[in-house]
């Protein structure tokens, strides 16, 4: 929809305001173009990532049929219950670089015939196989989310790859559907997303973006799409910066023809990969450092983004993120293989300064994958037994859930810098969206530790009359929800703003994020 003579006008003086503003560090403002709505943000941007990684799969997830911890099927009623609250539109299994070690027909069958496996990758522990194919579909299935698979490139073939796609999605008579039915699967399942491989440039395979690239090709030729089902087919794409892989991937028609969806990986690792810090005992020089990592990813969106659109100006290929997040170093006491990490606020802000980056791309980006969902880095759920605790990036996503399949509105933000020893992020992040019902969600973070900022919100384009608010904060940096205390960190209703004459004016409380609701 194309914007009348009149909005232009408001939009351009508004523009140059803000502008000519820029120079003066008190004023914070956030134009919102309402009535010229773009594209949908996909909730699958909103994703999570499971892999056979420390606890995340068992006692995280799985418990077994014969387990007193609560289950539906095996599989862990409290983490069900709090998927499902949350929304999950996608879920990505089994790796990770354990896909790359992972042979799917070791998992299928009666569970006491199931191979052991080693997970070389993380602990060197032993694994029984008990949660497999049949397990994951299911579990996707009451979370009422897509399943999103990962294939083998780095150790499999392209026969199990291609007879794996057949077992899941096949109605026809042959012998992986005859499997299939005597495993106790009589109807195929549906299968959006397929992955060709995980990290294939490290640990799934070390490969040169050239040989990837014919591997790919030669792996996606034999995926077939089965009694309706229509695979999105993910072909591994860069880590970081590396345009190259992307340059090289995508260039190629022959190579384009392949794929649906190109993946990147991004992690924040305050202190490098060698020496990374505490998840809960930093300094605030850690916390800024934190989230200006975080905010390096808009920059590389960009930098593959730029590749794909000269390459496919159309945008018939998704970006997908399908794995990102902090990365700190493990709890003390617990197994350096099992990457478990507690939770903070910091935490929740990195989420937000994500989520609504991924907002601002709803054009190329179409998937993205929180890493991980239980127990491992940057959790939505800790679980310990027969405990379960909500961590303050599970309450972000719960928040923002409401940006998942609207549209992405038009803003402008001109915010004051925080700054630590003379470098400065922007204070504020954040996006809108307007969704099928005519209102609009507003998500914000205050970056800021020790400071409220009152931001100026223009809304153009439309009236609105009610407005509502919800919060999450917390009076220390590091505070986090314990077994012990589980509702440390948890949102709270949010009522610091006003709306007079068509702008909305919030006070945000230092380190906080929050969500407005604006209805006509």
């Amino acid at each position: 929809m194309k914007k009348s003579p009149l909005i232009l006008v408001i939009f351009c003086f508004s523009f140059f305001s803000v502008n000519a503003q820029r120079e003066a560090a008190s004023v914070n403002q956030l134009v919102i173009i309402a009535n010229n709505p773009g594209p949908v943000i996909s909730r699958d941007i909103y994703g999570h990532f499971s892999e056979h990684l420390g606890t995340c799969i068992y006692g995280g997830i799985w418990v077994g049929k014969d387990s007193r911890i609560p289950n539906t099927d095996g599989i862990r009623n409290d983490v069900l219950n709090a998927l499902r609250e949350m929304k999950i539109p996608n879920l990505r299994w089994p790796g990770g670089c354990f896909a790359d070690t992972y042979h799917w027909m070791d998992g299928i069958g009666p569970q006491e015939k199931r191979a052991s496996i080693i997970n070389t990758h993380w602990g060197g522990v032993t694994e029984d196989n008990s949660f497999g194919t049949h397990e994951f579909m299911r579990l996707a299935e009451l979370i009422e989310c897509e399943p999103y698979i990962s294939g083998n490139v780095g150790s499999g073939t392209i026969r199990e790859m291609a007879d794996w796609v057949e077992y899941l999605t096949s109605g026809s008579d042959s012998p992986m559907t005859r499997l299939r039915k005597q495993n106790g699967r009589e109807e195929p399942w549906k299968v959006k997303y397929f992955a060709i491989g995980n990290e294939n440039w490290g640990c799934g395979g070390n490969m040169t973006p050239e040989f990837y690239s014919d591997v790919m090709r030669q792996f996606s030729t034999y995926l077939k799409n089965y009694s309706g089902n229509r695979l999105y087919k993910v072909a591994c794409g860069a880590s970081d910066n590396d345009l190259v892989w992307t340059e090289t991937v995508m260039k190629e028609p022959k190579n384009r023809n392949m794929f649906q969806g190109l993946s990147l990986h991004y992690y924040s690792v305050p202190g490098g990969w060698g020496r990374k810090s505490s998840a809960t005992d930093f300094t605030e020089n850690e916390w800024w450092e934190t989230f200006r990592l975080n905010y390096e990813i808009d920059n590389i969106i960009k930098g593959h983004k730029a590749i794909m659109d000269r390459y496919d100006p159309r945008n018939t290929k998704g970006l997908v993120i399908d794995e990102w997040g902090n990365w700190f170093q493990v709890e003390p006491g617990t197994n350096p293989g099992f990457l478990y990490q507690q939770n903070t606020l910091r935490d929740a802000i990195t989420a937000a300064i994500h989520l609504n980056i991924f907002n601002q791309h709803a054009d190329r980006v179409k998937v993205a994958n929180l890493a991980q969902v239980v127990n491992v880095l940057q959790a939505v759920i800790l679980t310990k037994d027969d405990k379960m605790i909500l961590t303050p990036t599970y309450h972000v996503f719960r928040m923002l859930k409401v940006h998942q399949d609207a549209r992405l509105l038009e803003t402008d933000l001109v915010c004051e810098d925080y700054s630590i020893d003379r470098r400065g992020i922007p204070a504020i992040s954040a996006s809108a969206s307007v969704d099928s019902e005519g209102k609009v969600h507003i998500s914000i973070a205050n970056l800021n530790p020790g400071k409220s900022i009152v931001l100026s919100c223009p809304v153009i384009g439309e009236t609105y009359k009610t407005v509502t608010g919800e919060i999450l904060t917390a009076n220390q940096m590091a505070a986090m929800n314990t077994f012990e205390n589980p509702e440390t960190v948890v949102p709270q209703a949010f009522k610091d703003f006003r709306m007079k004459e068509g702008i909305l004016t919030v006070t945000m409380p230092a380190k906080s994020v929050v969500l407005l609701e604006l209805k006509k």
